[in-house]
């Protein structure tokens, strides 16, 4: 929970690696989203952040005098992809991504999106991504490492040859990723924890707050709580809780109640994967209101 932004600044975390925190903090950002600059003369930066004026000209003055080639970013939730629009504008750079967002699923009938608003549709990157494929420039490398849960186009960048793993809003230091349907999936959310165990990276430097030190041992914690989260979501239902907003009081009952509805998300995306695993049932599609049961 240490940190601090330095908002305007362009503050040094690695060699040939520098980040720029966006004041835009709350309760689901942290102090803020973060920006990296990476490369010497000629660089990309990875997630350009929210339309924010402020931001913009701080990027701009960071970047001063140096070649920008590409812009990756990381997935298309409006704290992380808008201000890439003005910052190609301003130089040229070939937008990199995983692809335009999407749902990680159709929608039921009737079903709204809820992160519909904080969506970035309006992103198409210039060149979309593939898992594995690399993106070079003059003294760096970035290896996309596609990430989905949070979100479906949700990818992480790797430096390549230093252990340098950008995180983004996959795995971060300073809280759990919210996964809320339809936007994201936990089936998609663990697959990408277990695909970063296998890995070597050394660090994480997140999407929000400070880095990740021992990532390995970070992500193996991250999938024991979720882990916990679905035991509990299991017990709660087996305790005789039917509907959603129940089990959050119960399971979320020391968590800021800001984050209740962020809560009831999360209670959701583990018990579509467990219908998928057919441990529980519901009376429809599962939804925030759905009556459900689970399987003998």
């Amino acid at each position: 929970m240490s940190f601090e932004p330095h908002y305007g600044e362009a503050v040094p975390v690695a060699e040939g690696v520098e980040r720029i925190t966006v004041n835009n903090p709350s309760a689901f950002t942290f102090h803020g989203t973060n920006s990296y600059i990476v490369g010497r003369q000629s660089v990309v930066v990875i997630d350009p952040g929210p339309d924010n004026d402020a931001h913009f000209e701080a990027l701009v003055a960071a970047l001063k005098g140096r070649e920008v080639t590409h812009i990756a970013v990381s997935h298309t939730h409006r704290d992380h992809s808008p201000l890439t629009r003005r910052l190609q504008q301003a130089t040229g750079a070939i937008v990199v991504a995983e692809g335009p967002h999407r749902a990680a699923r159709p929608l039921h009938a009737g079903e709204v999106n809820p992160f519909g608003e904080s969506s970035d549709l309006d992103f198409v990157p210039d060149i979309a991504l593939g898992d594995g494929e690399l993106v070079e420039g003059d003294g760096w490398a970035l290896r996309a490492v596609l990430t989905p849960g949070h979100c479906a186009n949700h990818a992480a960048f790797a430096l390549e040859n230093t252990g340098i793993l950008f995180s983004a809003d996959h795995v971060m230091a300073w809280a759990t990723s919210v996964v809320a349907p339809p936007d994201g999936a936990m089936s998609d959310y663990m697959a990408s924890l277990e695909k970063l165990l296998v890995r070597e990276d050394r660090i994480y430097f997140p999407g929000h707050g400070g880095p990740v030190n021992e990532p390995q041992a970070f992500v193996r914690g991250l999938r024991t709580h979720r882990r916990m989260r679905e035991r509990a979501v299991l017990e709660r239902m087996k305790a005789g809780d039917r509907l959603i907003a129940d089990m959050v009081k119960a399971i979320y009952r020391d968590t800021d109640p800001r984050l209740h509805g962020a809560a009831a998300l999360s209670v959701l995306a583990h018990i579509e994967d467990l219908v998928e695993k057919g441990l529980v049932t519901g009376d429809g599609p599962p939804s925030l209101a759905t009556v459900f049961h689970p399987v003998a």
